[in-house]
């Protein structure tokens, strides 16, 4: 199954929550979940009571969706953090958020995930100084994020967004230079880092399985 390219309101809807997929527009009175919180579809304000598999099962699809990533994707970064030292649901979400579209996303250089991910893929980033056009591509401490060289009308476009999103929260994971338009790596980021209800032992339960 390939990438979804429906309407991404939808996804929010179908979780219950906001998983700030559309940018701007989430944190404001028009986002669909605000309107009518309730599954999309005709039978989607009918009361369903999930099993155990089912809270299992729409726990991943939440954390999916709000990174962005594919079934096969989704499970090779559960893979890795199986095979580490430590809590597996921690490592999961610390390798979902250190993805450079993500980051892009938290220091406020793109307006959502997928803006993020359309800026790795045309060139936009350089990481320590080399470009990198793989929105999936892991960042680590110390590494600096920056926009790499370009028209002026690519850096006025990234500094509206940088307006545009400063009364976000700040990530504390990341020393961020709005006028250089960079970031530094300080830490790796926790679960309180992360601003969503994540249950991610639910995750790894279903894995286990």
């Amino acid at each position: 199954m390939g990438r979804y390219l429906g309407a991404s309101c939808r996804l929010c809807r179908r979780e219950g929550m906001k998983l700030f997929l559309k940018g701007d527009k989430c944190y404001t009175p028009k986002c669909a979940v605000e309107k009518r919180n309730f599954p999309p579809g005709q039978h989607g304000q009918l009361r369903v009571k999930l099993s155990g598999y089912g809270i299992q099962l729409r726990e991943k699809q939440k954390v999916k969706r709000v990174y962005g990533t594919l079934e096969r994707q989704f499970k090779r970064y559960f893979s890795i953090a199986q095979r580490k030292k430590g809590v597996t649901g921690q490592l999961l979400l610390e390798l979902l958020e250190t993805r450079l579209d993500n980051v892009l996303y938290r220091m406020g250089f793109a307006r959502s995930r997928i803006e993020g991910r359309q800026m790795a893929r045309h060139r936009q980033i350089t990481v320590n100084g080399r470009r990198v056009d793989i929105p999936s591509f892991g960042v680590k401490i110390g590494d600096v994020i920056q926009i790499a060289p370009g028209s002026d009308e690519r850096t006025a476009r990234i500094k509206q967004n940088v307006e545009s999103t400063k009364d976000r929260p700040a990530p504390a994971w990341i020393a961020i230079d709005h006028d250089q338009l960079k970031g530094v790596i300080q830490r790796m980021p926790q679960k309180d880092d992360i601003g969503l209800a994540i249950q991610e032992q639910l995750i790894v339960e279903l894995y286990s399985k």
